[in-house]
């Protein structure tokens, strides 16, 4: 396993611990929970990654390479949009999203 931060770590032991729920019926009840609150997490999550990369550029001076670089697996681009709050969509815009056809 690489080395990862401990709240990394942790938040795999977390998962584990849902794994290890040996009722099925406690099982379904916590992950169901957990699931249903994880788009506020994730939210929390991308702001307060936004936040760590806008710090990264305006007060550390870091450029858009190295910051991509401690993001890991993106390109400077990305890391541009991500500091940014533009989220990226892999999934195509939905039919009647009111966006001209071509």
């Amino acid at each position: 396993m690489t080395d990862q931060p401990k709240e990394v770590k942790r938040l795999l032991e977390a998962l584990a611990a849902f794994e290890a729920i040996e009722d099925p019926a406690q099982r379904t009840t916590a992950v169901s929970q957990a699931l249903r609150d994880w788009p506020t997490y994730h939210a929390q999550l991308r702001e307060l990654r936004q936040a760590s990369v806008r710090e990264l550029r305006d007060e550390q001076k870091k450029t858009w390479p190295e910051i991509a670089s401690i993001i890991g697996e993106v390109t400077p681009e990305r890391a541009q949009q991500i500091g940014k709050g533009l989220r990226g969509s892999k999934r195509p815009p939905k039919k009647g999203d009111g966006t001209p056809a071509e």
